[in-house]
């Protein structure tokens, strides 16, 4: 009785099998996708091993372009200095690391003639009266000194502002006031009095020598005047300059059109 139910087991079977066999043989390729979508999945990688990958030839990298140039110039770099990773290596070569190194020379300027070095050049400071004179002429100059009002109002009385203002340089030996007040009370009224012009005109003009003669070029002689007498000059180092008998107070007043050469005294032609 087992034997038989064996038997009938294994005949059932095998009908089950054939019956499996014979219907997916016989079902539409549609039902065969069904069963399996992706009938071709294993040979793909990495099911098949043996076929060549033909996406990963044609694949591209995403990186960025510029970190790749980056990297493609730091590798040059590194290539082209070996172990070195200064990116200036030259730095070291220049001062101040490099103490040997050749810098552009400063070259000194050269000294003032008549200086030791390291010793600042002094300046000649300007004469007497030559500070706050720039400009004036001789008739300017002497209505601007406190020292000469009264020769400033002779001069307007004897009609000699015209000259004195002119292009030509002139030298003036011009008495102060205290020189004026030397002479005798009725004696300076007398002398500005219309009536003796010409008097006045001589005893000025005498006082005044053609051209700019400044204390450096005075020596001592006969200097003629403007009036046409001779003035006696006397230049003293101890003493200093003297005008016939008047003393030079304060030299080298210089004007645009010549200089004045203050003294003590009013001096007089020798045929007055």
């Amino acid at each position: 009785m087992k034997t038989n139910n064996s038997k009938l087991l294994t005949t059932l079977a095998g009908i089950a099998g054939f019956t499996s066999l014979s219907l997916l043989i016989t079902l539409p390729s549609e039902a065969k996708e069904v069963l399996n979508p992706n009938p071709s999945i294993f040979n793909e990688a990495p099911y098949n091993k043996g076929q060549r990958l033909q996406g990963n030839v044609q694949y591209t990298p995403t990186e960025d372009a510029s970190e790749t140039q980056k990297g493609n110039t730091k590798r040059k770099q590194v290539a082209q200095k070996g172990s070195v990773t200064n990116p200036r290596p030259s730095i070291f070569n220049e001062p101040p690391y490099n103490r040997g190194g050749s810098a552009t020379p400063i070259e000194p300027k050269p000294p003032t003639p008549g200086t030791q070095p390291g010793e600042k050049p002094t300046t000649t400071p300007p004469g007497p009266g030559a500070s706050d004179n720039q400009g004036k002429n001789l008739l300017a100059l002497a209505e601007s000194n406190a020292s000469f009002t009264t020769l400033t109002k002779a001069l307007k009385a004897a009609g000699l502002t015209g000259a004195l203002q002119g292009k030509d340089n002139l030298t003036i030996f011009a008495p102060t006031d205290a020189a004026f007040a030397k002479l005798p009370a009725d004696a300076l009224q007398e002398l500005l009095n219309p009536a003796n012009k010409e008097v006045l005109l001589k005893i000025l003009t005498y006082h005044v020598v053609p051209g700019k003669v400044l204390s450096t070029d005075l020596k001592s002689g006969e200097v003629k005047s403007l009036e046409g007498g001779a003035i006696n000059v006397k230049v003293d180092p101890s003493t200093g300059v003297t005008v016939n008998d008047a003393k030079v107070t304060q030299a080298d007043i210089t004007a645009s059109n010549g200089v004045i050469h203050a003294i003590d005294q009013v001096i007089l032609p020798p045929d007055l």
